[in-house]
């Protein structure tokens, strides 16, 4: 069914990462409870939900609550992040998510997940096609002459 690094396997136990996830979400405001789970390259996997706040601004994403447990960890390298909600729907990262999953690579494979476990799946850069990103700023040596 996919055209993925991972085998069916792999997909499998990140979807149901993902959909566990959802569990820990904490979302009092929107009742919309979303979980990820990323996979770095040497196959940990981290979990992520959703966090609101009363100041809705203060929110941040499943999708980035995973990345961040990951990078304060020391990884860096990505191979794939599962998404998932309540509703049989297939959800997919925000714009914000985008660029901050972009900082870490364009070839991320990211599988949009139902309630009931169904997914369809893309890769980072046909979500976000030109984007900006870390090959965009000057590099330190140019800053430095």
């Amino acid at each position: 069914m996919s055209g993925s690094v991972l085998t069916e396997d792999q997909i499998k136990d990140l979807i149901t990462q993902s959909l566990e996830a959802r569990n820990f979400s904490y979302s009092p405001y929107s009742n919309f409870r979303v979980g990820a789970a990323l996979r770095t390259v040497d196959g940990k996997i981290y979990q992520g939900c959703n966090v609101e706040n009363a100041s809705y601004g203060g929110a941040i994403c499943a999708e980035r609550t995973a990345f961040v447990k990951a990078v304060s960890e020391g990884h860096r390298r990505f191979v794939a992040l599962a998404v998932s909600c309540d509703l049989n729907h297939y959800i997919t990262p925000c714009g914000i998510c985008r660029q901050f999953m972009n900082e870490f690579g364009k070839n991320l494979e990211i599988f949009f997940v139902n309630d009931d476990g169904t997914y369809k799946q893309a890769v980072l850069a046909d979500l976000l096609p030109y984007a900006f990103g870390p090959e965009d700023l000057p590099s330190k040596e140019s800053n430095s002459a």
